[in-house]
């Protein structure tokens, strides 16, 4: 065993949520890197609101019992045999897509809605532990002017940047963005940073609201305004070109139509806790455009990684705590209890 990998426990801590919901700590046996795997020592793992979704039971994609964690940075530990695009020590950062590679979607590059996908940390075990193995071309190095703070940040930034790119070109569009949590804030900074001329947010929270605003949103306003369309088309100089549903219930669905230009474009970005009411009727008469986005893909990664790295995303704000993995209950309960932004969990090799 290599030096490194002598570092990781064994065995090792992993955190599974119970079907009643239920935070443990479990021992497993240390994780061995099959051929084309590596073996990664865990240091910082984010709580996405997809695990406090399904924590509560209400991910419809995640089913209880599970064993959470895909937002992930950590130090290659092990290379299974065949590995030689990483090396003991590099630093990475996880994508969590599990693509089949040989769908027409694969084929195509669009291998984030692969017609087999899986979501390490999602449908398989994952990254909230000492250690965890995976196939090497899941990981991607981090550069060295990234602290861990800003490397854990990469995958909730991805999804983000994935969803501007679906909206096409936004050289000074008039951009909505409903939700102001850790993806509608990370929306903000991929739309400013994709040329996007004027951006309004919404929000429940007055707070959060205002820090849509140090996020570089121009304005904010409540999300239940109920003449919030007309209100976010005055502050916008006009109707939105796109606008970014990140709360994806059926009253922000009904917003984002009503908010958009004729011809524009509504983003689903959060995900629905199941089926929703979208005005079809003016999506037809409107001819609008409703899309979409599912996770990413490694263009996009690279492309938070280099918002990071220049500074884009105010981390100390978005990160509000950050816990040890033996207080992993106390950690869903922070992110799920709506007064925090990014929580993250330290494992043993932070």
């Amino acid at each position: 065993m290599s030096t490194i990998a002598a570092h990781v426990p064994d065995p090792v801590r992993q955190v599974a949520v119970s079907a009643g919901g239920d935070v443990v700590l479990e021992e497993v046996p240390m994780p061995v890197p099959a051929a084309g795997e590596v073996l990664v020592r865990t240091r910082l793992v984010g709580i996405c609101g997809s695990d406090v979704h399904a924590r509560r039971g209400e991910h419809p994609f995640i089913a209880l019992p599970y064993r959470p964690g895909h937002e992930a940075v950590g130090i290659v530990a092990a290379l299974g045999e065949g590995v030689d695009v990483l090396a003991e020590g590099d630093r990475v950062v996880l994508e969590p897509n599990l693509a089949c590679g040989e769908c027409r979607h694969c084929r195509s590059g669009r291998y984030n809605i692969c017609v087999h996908l899986k979501v390490f940390g999602c449908q398989t075990a994952g990254a909230l532990a000492d250690a965890f193995t995976v196939a090497a071309d899941r990981l991607h190095r981090v550069p060295e002017a990234l602290s861990d703070l800003q490397a854990a940040l990469v995958e909730p930034l991805a999804t983000p940047v994935h969803a501007v790119r679906r909206a096409g070109d936004l050289s000074g569009a008039r951009v909505l963005v409903l939700g102001a949590g850790p993806i509608g804030l990370l929306t903000v900074v991929a739309a400013r940073a994709a040329g996007a001329g004027v951006v309004v947010a919404t929000d429940l929270a007055a707070e959060k609201r205002e820090t849509a605003r140090e996020f570089g949103a121009d304005a904010a306003l409540p999300a239940d305004a109920p003449d919030l369309p007309e209100r976010a088309r005055q502050l916008l100089g006009g109707p939105a070109d796109a606008a970014f549903d990140c709360v994806s219930v059926s009253a922000s669905l009904t917003q984002a139509v009503h908010s958009v230009d004729k011809g524009g474009t509504v983003l689903v970005v959060g995900v629905p806790t199941g089926p929703q009411t979208v005005p079809v009727d003016l999506v037809q008469d409107r001819e609008l455009t409703l899309r979409g986005c599912l996770m990413y893909v490694a263009d996009d990664v690279r492309r938070a990684v280099e918002l990071l790295a220049d500074g884009a995303v105010p981390v100390d704000r978005l990160v509000t705590s950050v816990h040890p993995l033996e207080r992993a209950g106390e950690a869903f309960d922070a992110a799920g209890g709506g007064g925090e932004l990014k929580v993250l969990v330290r494992a043993s090799g932070g």
